[in-house]
Parts: C-alpha cells; structure tokens; sequence
C-alpha cells in the first residue's frame, strides 16, 4: 500500500479518501497481528507509523473538506 504525503491527498477525491483509509486501516490491523504473533516483518515499527500518520491525514483532510 502506498504512503500518501499531504500534497497527494489533498489532490484525492471523497470516494477516493475513504477507500484509501479503508484500505490502510486493514494493513494496520494486518501488520499489528504481525508484530503481535512474533512474525518477522521487515522494520514493522517504522511501517506501522507511517501507516498511522497516513490515516492522520486522510482523516484530517475529510475533516478539512466538511468544516469547508
């Protein structure tokens, strides 16, 4: 899954951000299963970050667009 910067999702639609967060909430729950299972994952802590800060700023952009 990719990683969105700011400049990316400000340039995505409404569907196109929810299914995005949809999406990257999955990999969330999927790469935490890993880490929790003892799984070896390659730099887990680091790609669990920026998965979250992603899904912070598709949720502060769909916040931006329906205060606008």
């Amino acid at each position: 899954m990719a990683i969105f910067r700011a400049r990316e999702v400000k340039q995505l639609s409404d569907t196109e951000l929810l299914e995005q967060e949809q999406k990257l909430s999955l990999e969330l729950i999927q790469e935490r299963g890993k880490v929790s299972a003892g799984g070896a994952t390659e730099n887990p802590p680091g790609r669990i970050r920026e998965v979250r800060r992603t899904i912070a700023r598709i949720r502060t952009e769909q916040n931006a667009r329906r205060n606008a």
